[in-house]
């Protein structure tokens, strides 16, 4: 039976190549890239990207939006609330699985599956137990590439935002995917794409304990 999958997308590396691993699945229908934005400043939760850069995204993916808004700061029982109301419009729609681009943590998976217990949706994790050093090299020989554009400061130098993923070197203290929250990406170019978005990295600010860069379209 085929499934019929949204992706939980961040425009970052972990969810672009899950989106290129599910592709490959003959049992896989892609229906949506879910994506959480901040209403305020209407960025990428976390990763603070433009929405301007994940419309470009799903186009070159060639897959429809569906973005749900939460505020800043946003307290867990809102955004469970949000993401219940936009799980019952996915089934109605006729999605019968959602997929993640988790690696390893375990509290992150069981927390998925218990929220969508309930909702009759079943997740997805096609990247989960990869070892990271080879998975991150699998990405970038497979040619995708991201800019850094947020920093954990106490995981990893602020030197690193703005950056290109596909050109660091990594402390050894630092997961080279950045599963412990050490940096986010935004992906610029991939197999999972149509073709490159074109890019520039601008101002690199602190807010909130984390270091940003901002990334627009050229």
């Amino acid at each position: 039976m085929t499934k019929r999958v949204l992706l939980s997308w961040s425009s970052g590396k972990d969810s672009a190549w899950s989106l290129h691993v599910l592709r490959h699945d003959p049992d896989v229908e892609l229906v949506g890239l879910l994506t959480t934005f901040n209403e305020t400043v209407d960025r990428v939760a976390m990763h603070a990207v433009r929405r301007e850069i994940v419309d470009a995204q799903a186009r070159a993916a060639g897959l429809p939006l569906w973005p749900v808004q939460i505020p800043s700061p946003c307290p867990n029982e809102i955004y469970e609330a949000r993401m219940r109301v936009a799980m019952d419009d996915a089934r109605a729609k006729g999605v019968t699985h959602v997929a993640f681009g988790d690696l390893f943590l375990e509290d992150v998976r069981r927390y998925r599956e218990e929220r969508l217990a309930p909702t009759g949706i079943t997740p997805l994790f096609p990247l989960w137990g990869r070892p990271t050093r080879e998975l991150a090299r699998e990405m970038i020989d497979g040619g995708l590439r991201a800019t850094i554009t947020c920093v954990d400061p106490k995981q990893l130098d602020r030197s690193f935002a703005g950056k290109r993923f596909e050109d660091c070197r990594f402390p050894e203290t630092v997961d080279p995917c950045g599963e412990r929250g050490e940096f986010h990406s935004c992906v610029t170019a991939g197999p999972m794409f149509s073709g490159p978005i074109a890019t520039n990295t601008g101002e690199v600010l602190e807010r909130d304990g984390f270091v940003f860069c901002d990334v627009t379209l050229r």
